[in-house]
């Protein structure tokens, strides 16, 4: 419902947009228009009300009428685009040079005003059958009386799926002991000390099986006084809750109690407290999803200082930091999946039969040790426990759409319980998860900018960013554990992308097919023959109907092949393109022509087509290009006219004199720019993209002190930046005076790679001017002062850092200096490129978290003086340290001095608690 609903939202803003004067409608045209917005918000007001209803509960000639209006509306909407994109294409901002196109657009505006008269025409007749077809779907809803079936009272009653949790014997529950356990340890506290722990995790991990383990080992052992198990699940009635607490607590006194069932909220609220008022409780709250609600079950279970005890368990981290202590399940190991999976169909692993035991592994593995999951497969397998070939269909079938059976629609119906709790805005972004092949690693960036293409993301006001925006979406699905976070390597708070459970892709892709919301290529030929319209196209390989595709909005191809595809300008209402995974023969190149699609927002190339698509300068409503290629002469000449362009990336951006970079004004991300010695004029030309967010810039030009002054302002007008790579490989006679920039508040990579060296640390590398830099890469500093150290380990958010140092730093003495306990609190890699360090210069609680580390070590330190002390190598103080790289820079005492030296630091390796790894690479100058 929410799919229809947002379908027919999407329509009336359009159809409002064009009672404006500037389209010049006919009067009647106009009319036609008004009755039929009236008529979609009246149809989108029934369906609001429809979408309150759970889905399996709906009656069948609801959804009927709700798939007619989805349809319909796709089809309304792709003709009012057409519409508006051939009456708005060709506005030029207001920038643009109008003394060049003066003269052109005199010659061509009569053909332009004829083009509009023809589109204002065409928009007339097609109104007229817009309205005829909502006629007939307000019809079918009144003859039908939609209004008055909604519910299907066959559904009306339903058992919760869930509860099977709850009386599971123990003996049948599998790797129970050690998170059960680990929990206790985590409840125990004080005398005195009430310890809340929540148990987090995405559905079907065993957050009720686990919580009721800890529920029923608990009795004596902590001298309970009372305790309570109260689930409660998606949209609860508080005063129940507060009933079932009261129960579990005293059954047979709430029971017998007069008026026990009128109290309200408040009074049930002092009860509870009343009750527990002297007494050590332990009480569960299990399956929590709102936030609010928590707050109020919180304020009833006062804290009495006598050390109860309460676990809550949730799909939501939000909750989840609600309280102090948090319990994220885990998965099942592989033994013990094995264990309750062959346990449930053989009666044990080892009566498994070798032909099963192969595909067991793979099934296993998709499963990725959610209980449910396993318990559902396996259920599913025992009654064909001696059919491989069955097996084999099972097995391929996952991660597509299973077909029906009581065991899987039981997991879908707990697993969608997730997806139903959602927003509707959110629940479309999801649903378009279906669209990845199984396994796949989805980009982050990638995913939210396909979101907002597919105008998925709205905002409620101009201010709003969309990326920003479609960011909180993605971390909505994050938090309502519906995909698997995939972190950054360097920065391990920062999530880059995610990836789908195979049960999760499962479920959506059973969804996405009920609503024809994506349709995969094995899927094609049945929808068409269903009469239905395929809207996005998921292709994994190279399976294409030769017709019934014009009214495709998506196409995403993970096969190298595009061989049997038609001409993509075929697709006349295509908004995304993805050709990521695909190659293009010669022969096939003349597929790429994309000039007659006027409605593409998206459009990605891989590296591995060699020629830019035909026509790509017509493409006036792009926001998206990323392409594997690089962009110069006359395809930068048609890729910078693309004015509502957002992202633009490839291998390489070379500007030529006349390319107007200022032009896209829209850019928020960049990557990756060159400068050479015809595109100079791009350096200034940059300070005009105020709304950078990522930049990636190479130049490989020598700069002039001009151009170095230019460089510095147009990045000074970069106050939205949040990522700012600079490579820079040619030395330069006139150093940039990085002093002089004051960086964007909110940046949080900085990589400097230049030849050109800073006199010094800068003095805006400090905690007040980079609170969330978490990745700092500066190649070379001239003068690497103590203090310099000092300031880098304040840096908060600082993760990943590079410094390094002109080879000439080391023939300075070695300068002493200890940074304070506390420094580096979050660094995970350090590298100390020709800057001389010691362990012994980061004290115990600097670093806590470094798993890299680099250090540069001179000979001569060790030898002079009468010897070095060997204890100030010690890495003890370093908790999780799994490798070291030293750097031995010179050869003094030859080849002994050096052994003797790596023999020191490998007993420092070996004494250490984890025993990390250790390397060394030597450079033998003298010099040093």
């Amino acid at each position: 419902m929410d799919l229809v609903t947002r379908a027919i939202g999407n329509l009336v803003p359009k159809l409002h947009k064009l009672l404006r004067d500037e389209y010049k409608l006919q009067k009647g045209v106009k009319a036609q228009i008004e009755s039929l917005k009236r008529e979609l918000e009246s149809m989108q007001i029934a369906l609001r009300t429809v979408a309150q209803v759970p889905h399996d509960k709906l009656h069948p000639q609801v959804k009927l009428w709700a798939r007619d209006v989805r349809e319909a509306s796709y089809d309304m909407e792709d003709v009012l685009d057409t519409f508006l994109v051939r009456v708005d294409g060709g506005h030029q901002s207001a920038d643009a040079d109008k003394a060049k196109v003066k003269h052109l657009l005199e010659r061509m505006g009569k053909m332009f005003s004829l083009s509009k008269i023809k589109a204002r025409h065409e928009i007339a007749s097609a109104i007229v059958g817009i309205k005829k077809q909502v006629e007939e779907i307000a019809k079918r809803r009144d003859r039908y009386r939609v209004d008055d079936l909604v519910a299907n009272p066959a559904a009306a009653a339903s058992i919760d799926p869930r509860l099977s949790s709850l009386y599971t014997k123990a003996s049948e529950l599998v790797a129970i002991d050690e998170p059960r356990d680990e929990l206790i340890k985590m409840l125990d506290a004080s005398e005195k000390e009430m310890k809340i722990v929540s148990v987090v995790g995405s559905g079907g991990l065993g957050k009720t099986t686990l919580a009721k383990a800890v529920y029923d080992k608990i009795t004596t052992d902590m001298n309970i006084s009372c305790k309570a198990f109260v689930p409660v699940g998606q949209n609860p009635d508080l005063k129940k809750v507060f009933r079932d607490i009261l129960l579990a607590l005293d059954k047979e006194r709430y029971t017998n109690k007069t008026n026990f069932m009128i109290l309200d909220e408040r009074q049930l609220m002092d009860e509870i407290q009343e009750f527990l008022k002297e007494k050590r409780y332990f009480i569960v709250i299990d399956d929590i999803w709102e936030v609010q609600l928590w707050n109020k079950i919180r304020i009833a279970l006062d804290d009495n200082n006598l050390g109860s005890k309460i676990i809550i368990t949730t799909r939501c981290s939000d909750i989840a930091k609600q309280v102090p202590c948090s319990y994220k399940i885990k998965p099942l190991p592989p033994k013990s999946s094995k264990i309750l999976f062959h346990g449930r169909i053989f009666g044990s692993v080892d009566n498994c039969p070798e032909q099963f035991s192969k595909l067991s592994e793979i099934i296993l593995k998709k499963c990725g040790g959610v209980p449910l999951a396993i318990v559902t497969m396996s259920s599913l397998l025992a009654n064909k426990s001696h059919d491989v070939t069955q097996w084999q269909v099972v097995c391929d079938s996952i991660g597509s759409g299973l077909s029906g059976s009581d065991y899987v629609h039981t997991m879908r119906k707990i697993l969608s319980l997730s997806y139903f709790d959602l927003p509707s805005h959110i629940k479309t972004c999801f649903l378009y998860l279906s669209i990845y092949p199984e396994d796949y690693l989805i980009w982050k960036d990638q995913l939210i900018w396909r979101w907002i293409a597919e105008g998925f993301i709205k905002t409620s006001t101009n201010d709003d960013n969309l990326f920003e925006v479609g960011e909180s979406y993605f971390n909505e699905l994050i938090n309502r554990s519906l995909v698997q976070p995939v972190y950054d390597p360097i920065d391990d708070r920062m999530i880059i992308g995610c990836r789908v459970h195979d049960m999760i892709l499962d479920l959506i892709c059973s969804l996405s097919r009920e609503e024809n919301f994506v349709t995969m290529s094995d899927d094609i030929d049945l929808k068409l023959s269903l009469g239905n319209k395929p809207r996005r196209l998921s292709l994994k390989d190279t399976t294409w109907p030769q017709t019934g595709m014009s009214q495709v909005r998506s196409i995403a191809i993970f096969h190298p092949s595009i061989g049997s595809v038609p001409s993509f300008s075929c697709f006349d209402v295509l908004r995304v393109l993805d050709l990521e995974g695909c190659s293009v023969k010669n022969e096939d190149h003349r597929k790429l022509d994309v000039g007659n699609l006027i409605h593409l927002r998206y459009l990605r190339l891989s590296g591995r087509i060699m020629l830019p698509p035909e026509g790509i300068e017509k493409l006036q409503f792009l926001q998206i290009l990323r392409m594997g290629q690089f962009v110069s002469g006359d395809l930068a000449q048609r890729i910078f006219g693309l004015r509502r362009l957002m992202c633009l990336e490839a291998d390489g951006i070379y500007p030529r004199p006349g390319n107007l970079l200022r032009n896209l004004a829209s850019l928020q991300v960049l990557r990756e720019l060159r400068v050479d010695e015809e595109s100079v004029g791009a350096v200034e030309e940059l300070g005009h993209l105020t709304q950078l967010r990522e930049l990636t810039i190479r130049i490989h030009v020598q700069m002039d002190q001009s151009l170095c002054d230019a460089f510095i302002n147009s990045l000074g007008n970069l106050r939205k930046l949040q990522y700012l790579v600079i490579r820079h490989p040619q030395p330069n006679d006139n150093p940039i005076k990085w002093q002089r920039w004051a960086p964007p508040p909110h940046l949080r990579l900085l990589m400097l790679t230049s030849v050109d060296s800073f006199p010094t640390l800068p003095k805006w590398i400090s905690p007040a001017s980079l609170p969330l830099l978490s990745t700092l890469c500066l190649t070379y500093v001239d003068n690497v002062r103590p203090e310099d150290i000092q300031v880098l380990g304040t840096l908060p958010a600082l993760c990943w850092f590079y410094l390094g140092a002109k080879s000439g730093n080391l023939e300075r003495p070695l300068q002493r200096f200890v940074v304070s306990a506390g420094a580096f609190p979050r660094a995970t890699f350090c590298r100390f490129d020709n800057v001389v360090t010691l362990p012994s210069m980061f004290p115990r609680g600097a670093m806590p978290r470094v798993e890299v580390l680099e250090l540069g070590l001179r000979m001569r330190d060790f030898i002079s003086n009468g010897g070095f002390d060997f204890n100030e190598l010690a890495m003890g103080h370093f908790p999780s340290l799994p490798g070291v790289l030293c750097g031995l820079y010179g050869s003094v005492n030859g080849e002994e001095g050096v052994t003797k030296v790596q023999q020191a630091l490998r007993h420092a390796a070996e004494v250490h608690p984890i025993h990390p790894s250790i390397g060394f690479h030597c450079e033998k100058d003298d010099d040093y």
